[in-house]
């Protein structure tokens, strides 16, 4: 079995840098040369991380508005890569494919920003929409070598979680694990936020990672008792198998989880109560999986009426999905995470 702890500093929160002025160009450079150190990157691999957040953030600068930076760090099967996920609100590309040559710029520049960050990143997914706004995701690997068990997981998946603003904890946290059989995936909620709340999630993942294949209702009991000596928090937790078509979803809290497909959404609601405080018995839900759909995971950081302004995005790496949701769609002063699944492409 493989498991993928994040946020609460597991591997940590992303950090969210708004590109307002080239000052702050700098600052994502040095930020994202500080994260590939800290998983081993050497000085090749950590130039070239200091190179995408670079374009990245200039081509931010030159074309966009309301750009920001997103830098994390991602762990599969103890193989650390960082990503760094470029958001803007607009005006959007009509035609992403020829921004991505070499040579084309509509601002005057020799034109290699974007051609640059996909020849140097391992992984590279773009979606653009008029008017929108562009996003752009990159992945880079220690020495260029992405894991094997990256490509054999039964499922894709992404996650970005986000602390709130001033904070510098994240009282979210979100855990993934794979097996054979499917996955298992939860996020939780500290209540409030600050450190109080990331030490409720600490309690969470130290509970699932304790036993993550256990069935989702019976999860959220043992949970309970893990998180009495904290504040408590918002908990919720899927299986999926993708050979059966199903997800088994149970929670309590103000996270939730949705199906998403071209045809529309289903939702999958916690009950009320406070993991670690006061919840009633566990119920847990079921729900067909659709082939082609997604499963979004959402803490209350994110509005819970969120759309997919454009049907591209479901096909879009689940990386720059997440990043999508959580940065467009977040709540101003709360801490925020999307964790999003699908089976992997044939």
């Amino acid at each position: 079995m493989l498991l993928s702890l994040g946020g609460s500093n597991r591997p940590g929160p992303f950090l969210l840098v708004p590109i307002s002025d080239p000052s702050r160009v700098g600052e994502a450079r040095r930020l994202a040369v500080e994260l590939a150190r800290r998983i081993g990157f050497d000085e090749a691999d950590s130039g070239r991380a200091a190179l995408v957040a670079t374009e990245l953030g200039t081509n931010l600068i030159k074309h966009a508005r309301a750009g920001r930076l997103l830098l994390g760090l991602r762990d599969v099967a103890g193989a650390g890569a960082l990503e760094i996920v470029a958001l803007d609100d607009g005006p959007g590309m009509a035609d992403a494919q020829r921004c991505l040559r070499d040579g084309f710029s509509s601002a005057g520049t020799s034109g290699t920003g974007l051609g640059a960050v996909r020849r140097q990143a391992d992984d590279f997914d773009l979606h653009s929409a008029l008017p929108q706004g562009t996003a752009v995701l990159a992945r880079l690997f220690r020495g260029r070598a992405r894991p094997s068990e990256w490509a054999s997981l039964p499922l894709e998946s992404g996650a970005v979680a986000l602390a709130a603003p001033r904070e510098q904890v994240c009282g979210d946290a979100w855990a993934m694990a794979f097996d054979g059989g499917g996955a298992t995936a939860m996020t939780v909620d500290g209540l409030g936020h600050g450190a109080g709340a990331a030490e409720a999630a600490r309690a969470a993942l130290d509970a699932f990672a304790a036993g993550p294949a256990e069935p989702p209702a019976r999860f959220i009991k043992r949970a309970h008792l893990a998180l009495r000596p904290t504040r408590g928090a918002a908990v919720a937790v899927l299986r999926l198998d993708p050979d059966g078509g199903m997800v088994r979803f149970a929670g309590a809290g103000n996270v939730q989880a949705r199906i998403v497909s071209g045809l529309g959404s289903k939702t999958l609601l916690p009950q009320s109560g406070t993991v670690g405080v006061q919840i009633r018995e566990p119920d847990e839900q079921a729900l067909a999986w659709p082939p082609h759909a997604l499963v979004v995971l959402f803490t209350d950081g994110v509005v819970s009426r969120w759309e997919l302004e454009d049907v591209g995005l479901l096909g879009r790496d689940s990386t720059l999905l997440a990043a999508w949701l959580a940065g467009r769609h977040r709540r101003g002063h709360d801490d925020a995470t999307v964790v999003v699944l699908r089976r992997r492409k044939e």
